[in-house]
């Protein structure tokens, strides 16, 4: 895995799950979720707040990636570090198929090329 600047702290929730990170920025601190996606800086508990509330549920988040642009395929995140994000073509919940799915390897932070499938007009 590859490390994270070893000014980034863990921020994790009760259960011990990580859920992102807080980044010193001056006299203030910007937060940095598992997608990669940087905050603006505010204060600590702030920081802790907003982290809290983000979750990890935009995990399970359908979203759309595009290999050229104009031409976006549904997909869901299977995996996600620092050392990239792996999303899966979406089988629209067909559980009998049997037929593995194409899956990407991406770059993290999450690139421009991944969105949020609601954010994708048509």
């Amino acid at each position: 895995m590859t490390p994270v600047p070893t000014d980034w702290i863990e921020h994790r929730r009760g259960d011990n799950e990580l859920i992102g990170w807080i980044v010193p920025e001056g006299e203030d601190f910007a937060t940095i979720d598992l997608l990669g996606r940087r905050s603006e800086p505010v204060d600590w508990l702030s920081a802790e707040e907003r982290l809290e509330e983000l979750g990890i549920g935009y995990l399970a988040e359908r979203y759309a990636y595009s290999e050229t642009p104009d031409v976006w395929t549904r997909v869901k995140i299977i995996e996600v570090s620092p050392d990239g994000i792996t999303v899966q073509e979406d089988d629209y919940g067909d559980a009998i198929g049997g037929v593995p799915l194409p899956s990407h390897r991406l770059d993290w932070p999450m690139p421009k090329e991944l969105v949020l499938l609601a954010d994708v007009a048509g």
